[in-house]
């Protein structure tokens, strides 16, 4: 299964982001707000950053700075790891295992076209499971699919 796929799949491809000079306090709303564990950094139309409940948590509160004057920018992660959208889903596996990250944002030739969690990573095998075992059982009871 391509990434693309998994985009494609998912029920709500927004993107949300947040500019680098906005507050941590405007991007964890924003993540409230939206349910989700990470947003993006954009400054002109280029992702910059990313910004997620780990970056939060380890830069904001074990450091002792304060969320309503802190810039995205001094807290996010800078350099970004990113998947183009024909890469497998094994390869974004992979990729998030060993960099022991959740959140890929998806480029495809310069431009941000979506994120894959891990959430969509796991919702996709157990699918593709799915579909195998159904597939199996027809198979072997002699059902059409």
């Amino acid at each position: 299964m391509k990434i693309r796929q998994i985009l494609q799949g998912k029920s709500i491809n927004a993107l949300y982001t947040v500019s680098s000079d906005e507050t941590v306090l405007d991007a964890l709303k924003l993540m409230a707000d939206k349910n989700i564990g990470a947003v993006l950094v954009v400054d002109d139309g280029q992702l910059t950053g990313i910004f997620s409940e780990r970056d939060y948590a380890r830069k904001i509160v074990l450091k002792g700075r304060h969320s309503d004057d802190t810039p995205v920018a001094d807290v996010m992660t800078a350099n970004v790891i990113t998947i183009k959208p024909e890469q497998s889903l094994e390869e974004c596996m992979i990729i998030m295992s060993d960099r022991h990250i959740r959140h890929l944002p998806v480029m495809d030739e310069g431009e941000l076209i979506g994120i894959i969690s891990i959430n969509d990573v796991v919702t996709s095998i157990i699918r593709d499971q799915k579909t195998r075992i159904d597939s199996l059982e027809s198979y072997i009871s002699g059902s059409p699919y």
